[in-house]
């Protein structure tokens, strides 16, 4: 078979019907070539890398930059304000390495395990409240009730957060990643920059025990960092701590539900929950793409020459099904042998939350299954509906019922 006929028919990404299920699409794509040139729902144009091995590779490999100066044509993501875009995924290694070393003081193993009791707490008192509302009314959304509230507590203390402001940027962050229609993303940066702003200045005026005093001390005593970097590192903590969970979370829980043997051996032996948390990060990962990169050089990935400046998309829900990596890759097996993903980065831009990640949904989880030991979906899988873009795919809500046991 010639390259011409294996890239006859091939899906259009990114309509509805490639949307509905991205990697059917993407399977298709990956058997025609390793590497397309296609366009974005905007017209931007942008090289897809789609094998795992390729992915694996150049998302860690400092010939592709994460910073938007590098950018020539194509998409170059969001347009932020500077005190939006100055975080740890628009910037390469130098400045990188200074305000990594900044943030990561709190995301110690110590100060993870210290969120423990705080996670667990506020999985129960969740539980309680979706367990109120299944019986008050024969069903509940887990999402509203559980899943999306859940990262916000955590996230929230971590950065000194009002509670009443939680859901409101959970909200606005939504709308700016998945917008019903182009106008709300400007209209949702905004608010968040506003809240941000405001955020800083009042932690900036009663300075609290939280991370963000922190590193507004570090920004004010030290001038270790920018104003706007500041910002936009209290900007990259809430999102990132706060809409990936949740939509592992939920989504997570609806893999499980979805596959009851795989449940059934989980609840039999909870021993193998943290296995199966690797397994949801690379069958049920809501993030579609790595951050977008620019190449400072000429490369060849896949057989294919990539022009400096041009717009890479690494394809993060392809790599995760490539046959060639992971055998069966579209079976859910939470004893899979192989659990190396590439969920929480690579290399430099490796995840450091990661760890706080990882307890979330396994906390999240384990709460879940302990508490509804009957627990199912209320409505036909058919029937949910999805949040979705060539960025990510989360669900709107996710009806259960189930009998609650009372909690701890």
């Amino acid at each position: 078979m010639t390259r011409q006929d294996r890239t006859q028919n091939l899906p259009q990404p990114f309509d509805a019907a490639f949307l509905a299920d991205p990697w059917r699409g993407y399977a298709r794509l990956r058997e025609a070539a390793p590497v397309h040139r296609i366009a974005l729902p905007d017209g931007s144009p942008v090289w897809l890398v789609l094998r795992e091995a390729d992915v694996r590779a150049w998302i860690a490999d400092p010939r592709l930059s994460v910073n938007k100066a590098r950018s020539g044509v194509g998409y170059k993501g969001f347009s932020l304000p500077p005190a939006l875009d100055a975080n740890l995924l628009n910037i390469d290694p130098e400045d990188h390495l200074r305000l990594r070393r900044l943030i990561s003081q709190g995301f110690t193993p110590r100060r993870v395990e210290a969120l423990g009791g705080l996670v667990q707490a506020a999985a129960d008192r969740l539980a309680d409240g979706l367990a109120a509302d299944v019986d008050a009314h024969g069903s509940a959304d887990l999402v509203t009730a559980f899943s999306n509230p859940l990262p916000l507590v955590v996230i929230g203390d971590l950065l000194g957060v009002p509670e009443a402001d939680r859901r409101p940027f959970s909200e606005w962050v939504g709308t700016m990643l998945m917008p019903e229609h182009p106008g709300q993303v400007v209209e949702a940066i905004g608010r968040v920059h506003r809240f941000l702003e405001e955020l800083v200045a009042a932690r900036r005026a009663a300075p609290g025990d939280d991370l963000l005093s922190d590193l507004i001390a570090a920004r004010d005593e030290g001038d270790r960092l920018s104003e706007d970097e500041l910002v936009s590192l209290a900007f990259l903590i809430l999102m990132a701590g706060s809409e990936n969970a949740q939509h592992l979370i939920s989504g997570g829980l609806l893999t499980l539900l979805q596959h009851p043997e795989q449940l059934a051996a989980v609840r039999a032996e909870p021993e193998l929950l943290p296995g199966a948390v690797e397994e949801l990060l690379r069958y049920a990962l809501p993030n579609q793409m790595a951050i977008r990169r620019f190449p400072v050089e000429p490369v060849e990935i896949g057989g294919v020459t990539v022009p400096a400046g041009d717009t890479v998309m690494l394809c993060l829900a392809s790599a995760h099904r490539d046959p060639e990596r992971y055998p069966e890759p579209d079976r859910f097996d939470i004893r899979r042998a192989d659990k190396a993903h590439l969920a929480l980065g690579q290399g430099i831009h490796y995840c450091l939350g990661a760890p706080l990640a990882r307890m979330e949904i396994r906390i999240a989880l384990a709460t879940l299954l302990d508490r509804f030991p009957d627990l199912e979906l209320a409505v036909p899988a058919g029937e949910l509906q999805w949040r979705t873009s060539f960025r990510s795919r989360a669900l709107r809500a996710l009806p259960v019922r189930g009998t609650g046991r009372r909690g701890r």
